[in-house]
This record gives C-alpha cells, structure tokens and sequence, in this order.
C-alpha cells in the first residue's frame, strides 16, 4: 500500500504542478479560457488572481514532494498535512467557485491521503 500511496501523491503533486503552470503562465492563452469559460478581456482582469491561486498549487505541489521525500515520521506527517489542504482547498472551491474542482482537486488529494493513512 506503500507504493500505491506514494504514486497517488506523486500524481496529485503533478496535477498541481500543472495547476502552477495553467494558472500563471496559460491563463490568458487557449488553455486557461477554455478552463475558466472567460473571454479574452476577462481572462486579462482575472490573470493576477488566477497567478496568485497558480503560486499557491505550487505550493501544494512543493509540499507534496517534501513529504515524499523526507524520512519518517517527517515525511508522513508531511504527507498528511499537504493532502489534508489539497481536500480542503479542493472542498472549497468545489462549494465557492465550481463544481468540477471536487472531481479535479478534492476527490485525487482524498484518494492520496486515504492511501497514505492506510499504509501507516
């Protein structure tokens, strides 16, 4: 279960990798209209706050390979931090902003951390 839990965080640090990159560097081109539905003048008013929300994944995504990467207890403790804020940011932003950030945040950190508590 070690290695399950492991690989899950490693993806849900990549999806918010990703999330650094479409947020702050993508948000104004093709593929940050097509995710927030914005037209080109609104992607441009939103751009700071959407490169603000980027900094923040990246975080996340910093956080979840810190608890990979460091020794136990460290590494686990790590582990359950950064996921438990990847459910939480994820259920928020499911309730406050769009429904499809339960699918796309909450639901893989919740897989990652149950994984994780499991292995233990």
């Amino acid at each position: 279960m070690s290695i399950a839990a492991n690989v899950l965080i490693g993806l849900v640090a990549v999806l918010h990798g990703y999330f650094l990159v479409l947020e702050m560097f993508l948000w104004e081109k093709k593929p940050g209209r097509e995710l927030s539905g914005f037209d080109a003048e609104m992607a441009h008013a939103t751009a700071p706050l959407a490169a603000n929300q980027g900094l923040y994944n990246g975080f996340l995504a910093a956080g979840l390979i810190w608890g990979l990467v460091a020794d136990d207890p460290t590494g686990f403790r790590v582990q359950v931090f950064f996921l438990a804020c990847v459910v939480v940011a994820g259920v928020y932003g499911g309730l406050t902003a769009n429904r499809r950030i339960f699918l796309a945040q909450a639901l893989p950190g919740a897989l990652a951390l149950g994984a994780v508590l499991l292995a233990r």
